[in-house]
């Protein structure tokens, strides 16, 4: 077996770059710092961008869902009764295919001129935002207020099975 020796010269090319820094350890570790910054940095600005981009994805992936297709519908009723009367009816009819009845809410407004505080029942319709309208006349057809309110937001990303399924209750 021979054995070899390296044999580093104390003067040339290699030992003229480590006395400027340029190979020197201190020279590798800040260049390493300054890119695990730069990386950190890029990352935690990138990281709405990534999310959204992630969460689409996913939401392809797994199943497929035009943002705005259904809405969230809100409308507030006098008592419990009349929210569990208009909840019935709404499912029953197709309007939408789940309604929470949210109790005990204060709504403050201007009614006529007069500040009013009411309490009231709010419900949370979930449906198709074709069936919005449907959804609106039915209200005003069945709701004890002269002026019954009844606003609507497009759902713009959720859980794809629920919204699956919203899409199978609630027809076209």
């Amino acid at each position: 077996m021979v054995e070899a020796e390296i044999i580093v010269p104390r003067k040339g090319p290699i030992t003229k770059a480590m006395r400027f820094g340029i190979l020197s350890v201190e020279g590798l570790q800040s260049g390493l710092l300054r890119t695990v910054f730069l990386t950190l940095l890029l990352s935690i600005l990138m990281l709405p961008l990534l999310r959204t981009v992630g969460l689409r994805a996913f939401s392809m992936a797994s199943e497929s869902y035009t943002s705005g297709t259904h809405s969230a519908a809100f409308v507030t009723c006098p008592n419990e009764q009349v929210a569990k009367d208009l909840a019935r009816g709404i499912v029953e009819k197709k309007l939408a295919a789940c309604v929470n009845i949210i109790p005990k809410i204060t709504s403050v407004y201007e009614w006529q001129g007069k500040i009013e505080e009411d309490n009231e029942v709010l419900l949370m319709i979930k449906t198709r935002s074709s069936k919005v309208s449907a959804l609106a006349e039915y209200v005003r057809s069945n709701h004890p207020y002269e002026v019954a309110e009844v606003i609507s937001l497009p759902i713009d990303q959720g859980n794809p099975p629920y919204l699956k399924w919203l899409g199978d209750v609630v027809p076209e």
